[in-house]
């Protein structure tokens, strides 16, 4: 008996470090039906992390040359699997469900992808986002740290986008996503951020819209001001986007909200500190905070395990009486250096064998 393509794509995409868990009514296998065509799903199930050459691809497969190679071709432009250069020439690789082949669904997303997207996250997508370490992190707002205190290059949304040579905005699936089954949010949708080490790299994307540096900055002022959290990959070099987030749309922070997960993103190495003198205790910071880290009694309260230090709230206080300070050490998490060290970690985590997809 021939083995269903769509089984075999879900398992090697839940083989890597991210995870796709499966369903127990086959809710992933409706989803990716909806994105690959049977024979597109059996090949992308043999394809490693590690880009290879249509060449590499049907030596190592036994397929047909030439349609494999068309096959890769159109599977990469619809951002389903990732393309780039190799040695041996153009590669292609395989992508993880997330963050990968759903965020590239942004200009192909409909109403039935929504909807078979929802089901999914209800029944499944929790054990993406419960294991450690998790798939984004916190950084701040630039402006609500505390001035003369010193910011690492990788928690600044500032540093990211001055290491960067290539910026870029494009929509927020997540709140397309939301919209589309009719539960949209108030929050901008135009926000998501892209990145990339080389230059002119959006020039001619017929997704992403090119940025200046200066723009780019813009666009993080107007999300934090819209009350949008920053987060990024959970790793410290060579960070290609930022998610501007809430907890109402966004994928990994409804998993606080609507899956009780408490670690769905890993805090900046800031907490929010009160200054009791300034404070009116005038309840806007209550508002502006979408993960119930403040109170009001006498004045702003702020439970520092709640907290995940984006600075949102900092904003929105008319006398200046909240900051942002350093977290004792000791809770402040080590940082994956490179994606690969944070795939490494990941996959010990879930007990997979990395080595058989890379």
């Amino acid at each position: 008996m021939t083995a269903d393509p769509y089984q075999l794509l879900a398992q090697r995409l839940d083989s890597l470090p991210n995870g796709f868990p499966p369903t127990e009514d086959g809710s992933e296998l409706r989803l990716l039906a909806c994105l690959f065509a049977p024979e597109e799903a059996a090949l992308a199930a043999q394809l490693r992390l590690t880009k290879e050459s249509p060449e590499q691809i049907a030596a190592r497969t036994g397929g047909d040359l030439e349609q494999i190679g068309q096959m890769l071709k159109s599977m990469a432009r619809r951002g389903l699997i990732a393309a780039g250069r190799t040695d041996a020439g153009l590669g292609f690789g395989l992508l993880p469900f997330v963050v990968g082949i759903y965020e590239m669904q942004i200009g192909r997303i409909d109403a039935e992808l929504a909807r078979l997207f929802e089901d999914y996250y209800h029944k499944a997508f929790g054990g993406i986002l419960s294991v450690a370490p998790p798939v984004h992190r916190v950084i701040p707002v630039g402006e609500s740290v505390k001035v003369g205190l010193e910011i690492r290059p990788y928690d600044s949304a500032a540093g990211i986008v001055a290491n960067a040579q290539a910026w870029g905005v494009l929509d927020c699936i997540c709140r397309v996503q939301k919209a589309l089954i009719g539960e949209a949010c108030e929050h901008p949708v135009d926000v998501c951020m892209a990145l990339s080490s080389k230059p002119g790299a959006f020039d001619h994307s017929p997704v992403v819209r090119a940025l200046t540096q200066e723009q780019a900055l813009e666009t993080l002022q107007r999300a934090a001001q819209a009350g949008l959290v920053h987060s990024v990959s959970n790793n410290q070099r060579d960070t290609w986007y930022i998610c501007n987030c809430c907890t109402c749309s966004c994928g990994v922070l409804r998993g606080l909200k609507e899956l009780g997960i408490a670690n769905v993103v890993v805090r900046s190495p800031f907490v929010n500190q009160v200054d009791e003198d300034r404070c009116l205790a005038c309840g806007d910071c209550l508002e502006a905070c979408q993960f119930g880290a403040l109170s009001l009694g006498t004045t702003a309260q702020v439970d520092a395990y709640r907290c995940t230090g984006c600075g949102v709230c900092v904003l929105t206080c008319p006398e200046g009486a909240l900051g942002l300070v350093p977290r004792p050490a000791e809770d402040v998490p080590a940082i994956p250096e490179t994606e690969m060290d944070w795939m490494r970690q990941r996959a010990a985590a879930r007990g997979i064998d990395l080595g058989q997809v890379l």
